[in-house]
């Protein structure tokens, strides 16, 4: 450990000083989990665990930050009184550093943080206020495209579906496993939606090619794209410690060629990232420590891509909205199966 470790740092690396590069969100939000609980736990037990990480990213071919200057944000916990408004308090907690000038990375908490996430990417410079103009990429196993789960619209389990709800132009999904029938025919009938399922990109003898064109198809993408990256997504032998493990996932390296195709693209900018479900693991660190090492992969990822002019920052002036009630306002006949 350096003498200028900090400790509450993601990778310990000193507070910026001056208007960040990269800001680390923690989100400590978890009020919708249907089976395992403590992923609220999950976002501090990942940065203390990130202490642990390399900061020597080979691709980058640097030690992280790379010159670049890092702040974590303390753990953010919502006080409103319904989920509703813990979302849109969310909003307001993010939503400045979605204005082009820092790389938003947030730790979660349950896969319900991601329609506030992609609800304050409205914001940045890229996308406009038009969600259309984004594409969002997500490792899961499950699809997270219910209509509701035991009655709540907002459920983890309906976090890719709000997101198209609120505008998103494009879903792209991999390491899916667990799915309804609902989800399967949304899949089907909603031409913004493809699918890789893991029985497809894991298969022994055929997987190989189904995989190379998961990565061509991270490849041709052009835009702004926000990656969510549930951790149930990979095998559960690696992430045992999360609210619900599937067997048949995607291996570590996997979703390290993910991130690294994702960001090498040099038509699309990727303005913003989250690792969830992340479960503080009894006993040991194992899936808060590979949640820290993919965290970094994404950030290790985005340093290459500013130091190669792939990512320019892009100042907007604050706006004087008002206070988010996006989410507080939205009523269960908002949200459709299929926008």
């Amino acid at each position: 450990m350096s003498a200028d470790f900090e400790e509450g740092q993601f990778l310990g690396l000193p507070q910026a000083q001056g208007k960040p590069d990269v800001v680390v969100m923690p989100l400590a939000y978890e009020l919708t989990t249907s089976y395992g609980t403590g992923a609220v736990d999950g976002p501090a037990a990942c940065v203390e665990a990130s202490g642990q990480v390399e900061l020597f990213d080979a691709t980058l071919g640097a030690d992280l930050p790379d010159g670049r200057r890092f702040k974590t944000l303390p753990v953010w916990e919502g006080s409103a009184s319904t989920l509703r408004g813990q979302l849109d308090e969310m909003v307001d907690h993010v939503q400045p550093f979605f204005d082009g000038s820092v790389f938003p990375l947030a730790l979660g908490g349950e896969h319900g943080i991601l329609p506030a996430l992609v609800r304050a990417a409205r914001r940045h410079p890229l996308v406009d206020g038009d969600l259309s103009r984004l594409t969002v990429v997500q490792l899961d196993a499950h699809a997270d495209l219910r209509s509701e789960l035991d009655g709540e619209v907002f459920s983890h389990a309906c976090a890719a579906s709000r997101s198209l709800d609120v505008g998103v132009g494009r879903l792209l999904q991999a390491g899916i496993r667990a799915y309804s029938l609902e989800e399967s025919v949304r899949i089907d009938e909603d031409d913004r939606i493809t699918t890789f399922f893991a029985k497809d990109t894991q298969h022994p003898h055929t997987g190989g090619a189904e995989w190379q064109r998961w990565l061509d198809t991270l490849a041709a993408i052009q835009g702004p794209v926000h990656l969510t990256l549930d951790i149930d997504g990979l095998d559960g032998a690696l992430v045992p410690a999360t609210g619900t493990p599937v067997p048949g996932g995607l291996s570590y390296w996997q979703a390290v060629e993910t991130i690294e195709t994702l960001f090498a693209n040099p038509s699309a900018t990727v303005i913003s990232a989250d690792v969830n479900e992340i479960f503080a693991q009894e006993g040991t660190p194992l899936t808060q420590f590979t949640a820290a090492c993919l965290a970094t992969k994404m950030l290790a990822c985005h340093l290459l891509a500013r130091r190669e002019g792939r990512w320019i920052r892009r100042e907007k002036t604050p706006s004087d909205e008002a206070r988010s009630s996006f989410f507080s306002e939205a009523k269960g006949a908002t949200f459709s199966a299929r926008s």
